[in-house]
């Protein structure tokens, strides 16, 4: 008998439908804070790095809550599943990496808008999603950990910088580490508000209210061919590779089937519409998924849809914030978002690391495909990140070979 079998049997019939609802909701409130507040400074990094002002991060962050709360609702309603969707957080990882291309934000909007179309095409198209599983496993996580290096040491950087706000979030984090992990990283981001309002209180620092409204900055996208390769690409194998598909593997293991063709769709179209207003992609939710979808989201697992749902109403209101948290950031001490985005990639750092050298056959082309993307040097106009695919695959395929040999 399968696990969905046996939960429905165990399912307590003398609950109070109201307090039955009351645990769904609350799990999907609780879905939705841990997935902003972990990391949308990530986001903010990346989409600022590729080019974007604070207007047109405020805007992507904006664009990002839209589309993936309405993705969810569409599809946690239609398919009575607990589909929650996220932002690709690798992927913002990977844009703060590499870093401006030729033709500037508005080439960048164009690969978002391109990696959208890529998804929905792996949708429709199997041999694509083939393909991209295909990628060896090591030399994916590696690129994923070059990419978030630079980032996870932006707090030991900061620490210079800024060390009457950035410190005391570090110290929060790490005791929230050893006695309730998963608000670490939430208590480290107050920490870092509270920290950032006094600072901006006590130097009588100048907020712009104004900009706090949120607001969609449209941009015309254009696409150039090193942004293409150097951003579209990696951001589309990173979203796939460390997002969608793990998400898949999360919700199978709660017994449940992602439609995977819709899925794929949603969020194709989502990251497509986003795109023009900054959003650089949606997929599904890897870690967090298990948030919704886990036991403790509702006895019954044909009723922890409810927690998706409510994810996704959440992610409405949570939108209307995303302006001010800009405005916020931007007037804070030097080092302060860097230093939230960092302590909430550190547990993504370690699982990448782990995965590109568990291989003792592949571990040198994991090696040099990490120091590749870590090392931040492009190539003809193209990140390193694709150069650190390229390479890895290579220094694999010649070491598998001498080893056959």
């Amino acid at each position: 008998m399968s696990r969905l079998s046996l939960s429905l049997a165990d399912t307590p019939t003398s609950v109070h439908p109201e307090a039955r609802l009351a645990q769904p909701v609350g799990a999907g409130v609780v879905t939705a804070l841990v997935g902003f507040t972990s990391s949308f400074a990530v986001v903010l990094s990346g989409l600022t790095a590729v080019g974007a002002t604070s207007a047109q991060a405020a805007s992507g962050l904006l664009a990002l809550c839209l589309t993936q709360s309405v993705g969810m609702m569409l599809l946690s309603y239609r398919y009575r599943l607990p589909i929650t969707l996220a932002w690709s957080t690798p992927g913002a990882a990977l844009l703060a990496s590499t870093g401006a291309v030729a033709g500037g934000w508005a080439a960048a909007v164009g690969a978002f808008a391109i990696t959208g179309v890529l998804i929905v095409i792996t949708g429709l198209w199997q041999r694509l999603g083939n393909l991209v599983a295909a990628i060896p496993v090591e030399i994916a996580q590696a690129m994923l950990a070059g990419v978030l290096l630079p980032l996870c040491l932006a707090p030991v950087k900061a620490v210079q910088a800024s060390p009457a706000v950035v410190v005391p979030v570090i110290v929060v984090w790490l005791v929230l580490q050893r006695f309730a992990k998963r608000w670490a990283v939430i208590a480290a981001f107050v920490t870092a508000a509270i920290g950032a309002g006094l600072s901006i209180a006590l130097q009588h620092k100048h907020l712009d209210f104004a900009a706090m409204r949120p607001s969609l900055e449209l941009t015309v996208p254009q696409w150039t061919w090193q942004a293409m390769i150097g951003i579209a690409v990696p951001l589309y194998i990173v979203t796939m590779a460390s997002q969608n598909i793990p998400g898949t593997a999360v919700m199978k293991s709660f017994d449940y089937q992602i439609p995977w063709r819709a899925a794929m769709s949603v969020t194709g179209i989502g990251t497509v519409l986003g795109a023009p207003a900054g959003g650089h992609a949606i997929n599904l939710a890897a870690i967090s998924a298990a948030l919704s979808a886990a036991p403790a989201a509702h006895p019954d697992p044909k009723r922890r849809w409810i927690a998706a749902f409510t994810t996704g109403v959440c992610y409405l209101m949570l939108a209307l914030g995303s302006a001010a948290l800009v405005t916020l950031i931007a007037t804070a001490p030097k080092g302060t978002l860097e230093t939230v985005a960092g302590l909430a990639l550190l547990a993504t750092l370690a699982a990448a690391l782990a995965g590109a050298l568990k291989s003792e056959q592949h571990r040198e082309a994991g090696v040099v495909t990490f120091l590749i993307a870590a090392s931040g040097v492009g190539f003809l106009g193209i990140g390193a990140a694709f150069w650190a695919l390229v390479v890895g695959l290579v220094v694999r395929k010649v070491l598998a070979y001498r080893q056959d040999s």
